[in-house]
């Protein structure tokens, strides 16, 4: 059975049968394929088939935006928002949608009612992006945790947890996203030294004598190693705290989140192995280890009766 049967065949199970929103489905799949090969894999073999494509079109929604908010000036980047917001916003009030993606996001948000609640805090919240250029302090980072991360991640989150959320699962959300944003700026240091907006707390930095003005000549001052080791053990640390999520959550979401924690702790560890060598090109978790996560996941979604 080949990949494209398979997706067919998902689509199916998830009530996507008109031609045309197949066919907007298959845009969302491409969408986040592109953007995340191991996480979509992971997403296609743990997920039961009536699931995936709604998963698959929360986190295309969710792409889409980064991309929106992340391309072009910043004259650009605020009239390309505001113009999605809108489409969005109307769509959700009116049932009507005229885009591919978020045709995909109102049939997900029938099915999953819950969404709606999450799509709007996404777009109420996701304008701060626009306005980073770095943080001061670690309370800065922790305010962009709340404000654009944790909110962007409960797009795909609140398909996977429970019915009825007392805050302890959103909590456990936060501390994933809290060490994944985390891992990511500290991945992500070549590519956002570039652009001119590192996401390190500048009184981190300078605790560990790093200056932007170093990093974007390309120097490697003594205390990057440093600064590498501090952002990844603490990423880390937030990511082993963020595996009692799975005690609150039922397969196949369980599965699925705890093979997304386990690729991101590969990932620690090979951005702490390449050092100060991420000041020119990111980490990637080993293959052989990425494929053993995924095949030990599959295992345990079989053996639960997936």
């Amino acid at each position: 059975m080949t990949k494209l049967s398979t997706w067919k065949r998902s689509l199916t199970a998830a009530g996507v049968r008109e031609p045309e929103l197949r066919n907007d489905y298959d845009d969302g799949r491409r969408l986040v394929a592109r953007f995340r090969r191991s996480s979509y894999l992971a997403a296609r073999l743990l997920l039961p088939p009536s699931v995936l494509p709604h998963v698959v079109a929360a986190t295309a929604v969710m792409h889409h935006g980064d991309n929106l908010l992340d391309t072009g000036s910043k004259p650009q980047r605020v009239a390309a928002w505001a113009s999605w917001e809108q489409h969005v916003r109307k769509a959700l009030d009116t049932g009507v949608a005229d885009e591919p993606l978020i045709r995909t996001l109102l049939h997900t948000v029938a099915a999953y009612p819950r969404l709606r609640g999450a799509v709007e805090e996404y777009l109420s919240t996701a304008g701060a992006e626009l306005d980073f250029t770095g943080f001061v302090s670690e309370a800065d980072y922790q305010a962009y945790v709340d404000a654009y991360s944790l909110p962007a991640f409960m797009l795909v989150a609140v398909l996977l947890g429970p019915d009825d959320d007392d805050g302890g699962y959103r909590a456990m959300c936060r501390t994933l996203m809290e060490g994944s944003q985390r891992l990511d700026f500290v991945n992500d240091l070549a590519e956002d030294v570039a652009e001119g907006r590192v996401g390190i707390p500048a009184q981190t930095l300078a605790r560990c004598s790093v200056t932007v003005a170093d990093l974007a000549v390309g120097h490697e001052p003594p205390g990057l190693v440093l600064l590498v080791e501090h952002e990844v053990r603490a990423a880390r640390a937030a990511l082993e705290g963020a595996q009692e999520l799975l005690t609150q959550v039922s397969a196949p979401g369980r599965t699925l989140l705890n093979a997304f924690i386990e690729i991101e702790l590969l990932t620690a560890d090979a951005a702490l192995a390449r050092g100060a060598g991420l000041l020119h090109g990111s980490a990637s978790p080993p293959l052989p280890g990425t494929l053993r996560v995924l095949r030990n996941a599959r295992r345990r979604a079989r053996s639960a009766g997936r």
